[in-house]
C-alpha cells in the first residue's frame, strides 16, 4: 500500500454527516486494501476451500451497493452483476475477473449509491427491500451497508497481510 489517503470521520456532526463519512471511510479502506496489487494477486484466495479474495470482496460489495441501493430505491429487479440466480456468493468467485472489471463495478456502484443518498431528503425516506418484503429507511439501508463493509474489510486485512505480508490501517 502506498499510503492512508482515506479521511477520516467526523468527530462531531449531524446522524447523516456522519453515517456518510463513516461509509466513505469504509469504502476507501476496501479501496486501499488493494492497492498496489496486480490482477493475480488481487484474486489469490484465502484458503481452500474458500474462494474469497480482496478481487472477490470488491465484486461482493459492488453487489451490496446495488441491492442495497439501487434495488431498494430505484428498481426492485436490477439484476445483480455477477449472478442471475440473485447468488452472492458468485460474486466471490473472481477466478475470471480483473481488477479493471471488477473496480469499474464497484465504483459505479458506489457512485450510484451516493447519488440516491444525496438525493434523498431524509434519513428517514423509505424503499422497498425485495428480498426482505418490506419497506426500509434510508438510514437502516446506510446502517447495513456500513456494517458489510466493517466485516468485509477485516477479511481485506486478512488477505493482504497474506498476499505480501501488509498490515495494519
Amino acid at each position: 500500500m502506498t499510503g492512508d489517503h482515506r479521511t477520516g470521520p467526523p468527530t462531531a456532526g449531524s446522524e447523516r454527516d456522519t453515517l456518510r463519512a463513516f461509509l466513505d471511510y469504509h469504502r476507501a479502506t476496501l479501496a486501499m486494501k488493494c492497492e498496489g496489487l496486480g490482477d493475480e494477486e488481487l484474486r489469490q484466495r484465502s484458503m481452500p476451500p474458500s474462494t474469497l479474495s480482496l478481487l472477490g470482496l470488491v465484486r461482493h460489495l459492488a453487489e451490496v451497493e446495488r441491492t442495497w441501493f439501487r434495488r431498494v430505491f430505484e428498481d426492485h429487479d436490477v439484476p445483480l452483476v455477477w449472478s442471475d440466480r440473485f447468488d452472492f456468493q458468485a460474486a466471490y468467485d473472481a477466478s475470471t475477473s480483473s481488477r479493471s472489471e471488477a473496480f469499474a463495478a464497484w465504483e459505479a456502484e458506489v457512485a450510484h449509491s451516493r447519488r440516491i443518498e444525496r438525493e434523498s431528503v431524509s434519513l428517514e425516506r423509505t424503499g422497498y427491500q425485495p428480498r426482505w418484503e418490506r419497506e426500509v429507511s434510508l438510514r437502516m439501508v446506510m446502517l447495513h451497508v456500513l456494517l458489510e463493509y466493517g466485516r468485509h474489510n477485516g477479511h481485506a486485512d486478512l488477505l493482504r497481510e497474506g498476499v505480501d505480508g501488509t498490515v495494519g490501517a
